[in-house]
């Protein structure tokens, strides 16, 4: 199974600016977590991001400032509550003028196009990240961790989350395994683009 961009979402976790400076190689996950932001837009693929605690962590880091969609605030480790409204929003409702036909002759609303892939990154990868993946398995969405756009205070916290990640049923994939698999093919009209920015 390769991603699709037109059955994906971009889901970056906590990436702010209190937190980060106690991150295990917080630059390069930082840098990662851009360069898929910015790949996500040329490509149209929509972008969450999610901030854990905002008064107490702090806004998004600034390397995120305009590459992101919707930001959705939370309490819970997990963002399953704040971010499913969003990433399966709920059926449109049935058509047609109430008045003008009975309603067991209004035609119904086509449903929204289902993008069921979740493409998740962020810190840390042990407890938000982790408990928001697990929570959207449940939600029966597939789930794509970027691993070198993951971390957590430590190496070992970070690579016990892969394990148990991967033991669920997530699939883990890098930066660039994304940006290729979300073009397809060389003859991508935005191909040079994307390798500008995974170069």
């Amino acid at each position: 199974m390769l991603l699709d961009t037109q059955e994906s979402q971009l889901v970056l976790v906590d990436y702010q600016r209190k937190l980060m400076p106690s991150i295990h190689d917080a630059q390069a996950v930082v840098a990662n977590a851009v360069r898929l932001a910015r790949i996500a837009r040329l490509l149209q693929v929509p972008v969450f991001t999610t901030e854990e605690n905002p008064v107490g962590l702090g806004p998004t880091v600034g390397e995120l400032d305009g590459l992101t969609g919707k930001v959705v605030h939370k309490m819970a480790f997990s963002a399953r509550e704040v971010l499913m409204p969003h990433l399966r929003p709920p059926a449109r409702q049935g058509g047609g003028n109430a008045r003008s036909l009975p309603k067991h002759l209004q035609k119904a609303a086509p449903p929204a196009p289902e993008r069921g892939s979740v493409v998740l990154a962020g810190c840390e990868a042990h407890v938000c990240l982790m408990q928001t993946a697990l929570d959207l398995l449940e939600e029966e969405l597939d789930v794509w961790i970027v691993t070198d756009a993951c971390s957590s205070r430590t190496e070992r916290n970070r690579d016990a989350a892969f394990d148990r990640l991967a033991g669920a049923g997530c699939e883990l994939v890098t930066t660039e395994m994304v940006a290729f698999e979300w073009l397809g093919t060389a003859e991508h009209p935005l191909f040079k683009d994307v390798l500008t920015l995974v170069k």
